[in-house]
């Protein structure tokens, strides 16, 4: 064990568990899912019930893959697309800083995934346990996480992003 894989560690534990509580938060907190089905609905993800459930299950599991080291890149690729859908439907319109709502944090989670993935998740990790030398990392772990999820965001917006012209909004 080396302070590289332990770096990976906390890095993937600090994001992956920060994702999946995101998620559990919209499985148990405030309104529930059926209050995050209406906020979905409300920004144009619609069915936002159908979106809520996929939200909230995606965050937890990718999430805990991440953190886990489990299929990194493809856990990485959720990432993207999930931050992705989120910038794009909640915080475009209020700029970049995070202060202000914006998208910069959606930013930051998404590429330090794709650094994970780009890195591999190190020693201490579900995929170098079972795969050990391998795992896909490198320029591959870059392209799956990058293009994947970039794929799976920008197809989620295009099928189901409908929001209210903003006369009626």
């Amino acid at each position: 064990m080396n302070a590289f894989d332990i770096g990976l560690l906390i890095l993937r534990a600090l994001l992956g568990l920060t994702l999946a509580a995101h998620g559990y938060a919209k499985f148990f907190s405030g309104g529930r899912i059926a209050g995050t089905a209406w906020w979905f609905d409300s920004i144009g993800m619609k069915p936002g019930l159908l979106h809520a459930r996929l939200a909230a299950s995606s965050e937890v599991g990718f999430g805990l893959a991440l953190a886990a080291g489990v299929l990194t890149p493809l856990a990485a690729a959720g990432f993207v697309a999930l931050m992705l859908v989120a910038a794009w439907t909640v915080h475009r319109a209020n700029g970049f800083f995070i202060v202000r709502d914006g998208w910069e944090y959606n930013l930051v989670l998404a590429v330090a995934a794709v650094v994970v993935a780009t890195l591999g998740p190190g020693a201490i990790s579900v995929d170098d346990l079972l795969l050990g030398s391998d795992r896909i990392d490198g320029a591959l772990g870059f392209g799956v996480a990058l293009g994947l999820g970039l794929a799976g965001g920008i197809g989620q917006l295009a099928l189901f992003y409908r929001p209210a012209p903003a006369n009626e909004a």
